[in-house]
C-alpha cells in the first residue's frame, strides 16, 4: 500500500463524519500545524446489534477530547481524527463502509467491534488493502477461523483482542456447577458465524459440555430473526432441559423467551451469550428479565485502569452514566480499549505514516488497558490475544436489575458481587 502523505490527507472529503475536536480540525486543515493520522471506526449503530454500539458517541467524543492535544512520536505531534461509520448490523454493509474508509477517506488505521458480522468483513477488507486493523468484541474463534485463518501463519495487517469460546464455556460451567439442577442443557444456536462457532462439535460447546457431564440437546441451527421457536421449546421440554444456553441476538431471545412462557417451559437457568449483555434488553423483558445470566467481559468491578486517561473501570462506567443518564454497558470498556491501543501504537510506531510500521507496532503491543493486558505475543494463535472473562446474573433489587458477577474461577482478580439464583 502506498504511503499517504499529510498534504493528500488534508484535502480528503468525508469530514462531516469526523468526530475529532472541531478546533483541532480547523487548525490542521488551515495551517497544517501537525501531521494527521486518520482512524476509521466501524460498528453497528443501527439494526439488531445496535446494543453493542450504544456507547459509541460517548466513547468517541471522550477519546477525541483526549486526543485534542495530539500524540507525541519522536519529537513530533500527530493530530488524530476519528471517522466513524455504521455497519447497520449487516456484514455486507460493514464491508462497504470499511472500503469507504480505506479507499475514499484513506484512513491510516481502521478499528471495529461487535460480533463477527462487523469485525470479520472489516478485517478482511483491511487485510486486502494492507491497512493496519484492530478489532474486538467477538470471540476469537469466529474471528480467526471464520476468516480462514491459518494458525501456522496468521494474518499480516489485522489484529484482535477478546476472549475465546473456551473461556465462555468455562465461565458457564463454573456458574452452573454449584446449582442443584439436572445436567441437561438446551442449545440455541443461530445459523450465523457466532452460532455456528458456539455449536461446532469440536470447537464449540458440545465437546466440553459432554466432558463435564452435561447432555446437550441441540435441535439444529435456526435462522436469525426467526418468529417461531416451538420446535426448540418442545425438544427441550421433552428432554427435561433445566438449563438453556446459546448465542442469540436480542430480538431472537425475546421471541424465544416469550414463547417459552406461553408454552409453559420453565428452565431453572437461562444463560445466553450476546443477547443478555445489555441493560436495555433486560429492561425490555420486564419481570421476565430477572435471573437471566450471561458472560461478563467488563464491569465497574474489573480491577483495571485506562492507559489513556488513568480512569478506573468504575470511573469510566460512572462517567458514562453521568453523561448519558443510562446504566453502564459492557462494550464501554472494549470500545475505550480500542483507542488506548491506537494511541499506544501511534506513539511507538517508527513512522506513523507508514502502514508497515504501524502494523509492526500493533504486533509488538504490550499494554495494560481498562479491559486487561493486550499482548499479541501471548497467543493463543497469531494476531489474537485474550482478555479475562467471568459470568454474571441479572438480579432485580427494587426497580433496577443489576448484573452481579457470580462465577470468577478463571479470573479471581475480578471480585464476585453475588450468588447464582435459580429462576
Amino acid at each position: 500500500m502506498p504511503k499517504i502523505t499529510t498534504s493528500r490527507r488534508r484535502f480528503l472529503a468525508g469530514t462531516a463524519a469526523t468526530l475529532a475536536a472541531p478546533a483541532i480540525l480547523r487548525a490542521t486543515r488551515a495551517y497544517a500545524a501537525n501531521p494527521v493520522i486518520r482512524v476509521g471506526h466501524v460498528s453497528p449503530r443501527t439494526g439488531p446489534l445496535a446494543g453493542f454500539a450504544e456507547a459509541d458517541d460517548h466513547i468517541i467524543q471522550a477519546v477525541s477530547r483526549q486526543f485534542a492535544a495530539g500524540i507525541e512520536n519522536n519529537g513530533k505531534t500527530w493530530t488524530v481524527e476519528i471517522i466513524s461509520k455504521d455497519s447497520q448490523s449487516n456484514p455486507n454493509r460493514a464491508a462497504e463502509v470499511a472500503n469507504e474508509l480505506l479507499l475514499d477517506d484513506e484512513v491510516d488505521i481502521i478499528v471495529a467491534a461487535s460480533t463477527p458480522e462487523t469485525v470479520n468483513p472489516v478485517s478482511d477488507q483491511a487485510e486486502l488493502n494492507e491497512t493496519p486493523c484492530i478489532t474486538t468484541d467477538c470471540p476469537w474463534q469466529p474471528y480467526f477461523f471464520g476468516r480462514n485463518g491459518n494458525p501456522e501463519q496468521g494474518f499480516r495487517s489485522t489484529y484482535h483482542f477478546f476472549w475465546g469460546l473456551e473461556d465462555v464455556i468455562g465461565a458457564f460451567l463454573d456458574m452452573w456447577g454449584g446449582a442443584d439442577v439436572a445436567p441437561v442443557v438446551g442449545g440455541l444456536f443461530p445459523n450465523d458465524a457466532d452460532g455456528n462457532a458456539w455449536g461446532h462439535p469440536e470447537l464449540g460447546l458440545p465437546k466440553p459440555l459432554a466432558e463435564a457431564g452435561y447432555t446437550l440437546v441441540d435441535p439444529g441451527r435456526y435462522q436469525p430473526m426467526s418468529d417461531d421457536f416451538s420446535n426448540y421449546i418442545g425438544a427441550f421440554r421433552e428432554a427435561g432441559c433445566e438449563i438453556v444456553t446459546g448465542n442469540m441476538i436480542p430480538p431472537d431471545f425475546a421471541t424465544f423467551w416469550s414463547q417459552a412462557a406461553q408454552q409453559g417451559f420453565a428452565p431453572k437457568i437461562v444463560t445466553i451469550g450476546k443477547a443478555l449483555l445489555f441493560p436495555s434488553v433486560i429492561a425490555g423483558l420486564g419481570p421476565r428479565g430477572d435471573g437471566l445470566s450471561s458472560e461478563v467481559w467488563w464491569s465497574p468491578e474489573h480491577p483495571f485502569a485506562s492507559s489513556l486517561t488513568g480512569e478506573s473501570a468504575r470511573d469510566l462506567a460512572l462517567g458514562y452514566s453521568a453523561d448519558t443518564g443510562r446504566p453502564w454497558t459492557q462494550p464501554i470498556g472494549f470500545k475505550h480499549a480500542l483507542f488506548e491501543v491506537v494511541a499506544d501504537v501511534i506513539a511507538r510506531a517508527e513512522d506513523p505514516e507508514d502502514p508497515d510500521a504501524l502494523t509492526d507496532a500493533i504486533g509488538a503491543t504490550q499494554l495494560d488497558t481498562i479491559v486487561g493486558r493486550v499482548d499479541w505475543s501471548a497467543g493463543p494463535v497469531p494476531n489474537v490475544t485474550k482478555t479475562p472473562l467471568v459470568a454474571g446474573q441479572w438480579q432485580t433489587e427494587g426497580d433496577t436489575a443489576e448484573l452481579k458477577i457470580v462465577a470468577n474461577s478463571a479470573a479471581p482478580q475480578i471480585p464476585l458481587t453475588g450468588e447464582l439464583r435459580l429462576l
